[in-house]
């Protein structure tokens, strides 16, 4: 199960993420009343795939014992009007659009990079972004405590 606390302070978007034993910013870019001390939760997300396609991919190249050297993923996400989407005939107001590009690096066959291009598509990230996700939302009146006033990240 993956778990992270965030905190929004009283002004601006810098925002405090703590997942695990770690502390890191988000935040939006100067031009959209940001600091740009951090990636956007966009940003962040993209990046999360594609640590989550790496880590797999070389998960799965170690089992098999296939020489995977490295791997570099680009990726993107537009969105398009639902309508609008020629891939789409639902009823959703927007789709989302992620582009990836991968290159694995080694002395791979080509069978070797098709399966793992196949894996890709499999991990967790991926899953949970591409499968259905359901949210259960409850309002509280305190997640972080007193404690936590003052974050360990700083400028």
């Amino acid at each position: 199960m993956a778990k992270a606390t965030v905190k929004l302070g009283p002004e601006g978007y810098r925002t405090i993420i703590k997942s695990g034993n770690h502390e890191y910013i988000a935040d939006e870019p100067v031009d959209a009343g940001g600091t740009d001390t951090g990636p956007t939760p966009s940003e962040m997300l993209m990046g999360a795939l594609g640590a989550c396609i790496a880590i797999t991919c070389r998960l799965y190249a170690e089992r098999k014992k296939w020489p995977l050297e490295g791997v570099e993923i680009a990726l993107e996400s537009e969105r398009f009007n639902g309508k609008d989407y020629a891939d789409y005939d639902g009823d959703e107001l927007f789709v989302h659009e992620i582009r990836k590009s991968i290159v694995f690096k080694g002395d791979l066959t080509d069978d070797q990079r098709e399966r793992l291009l196949d894996i890709a598509g499999k991990c967790p990230v991926h899953r949970t972004i591409a499968l259905p996700s359901f949210f259960k939302t409850e309002l509280v009146d305190d997640i972080l405590g007193e404690d936590s006033a003052e974050p360990l990240v700083r400028d």
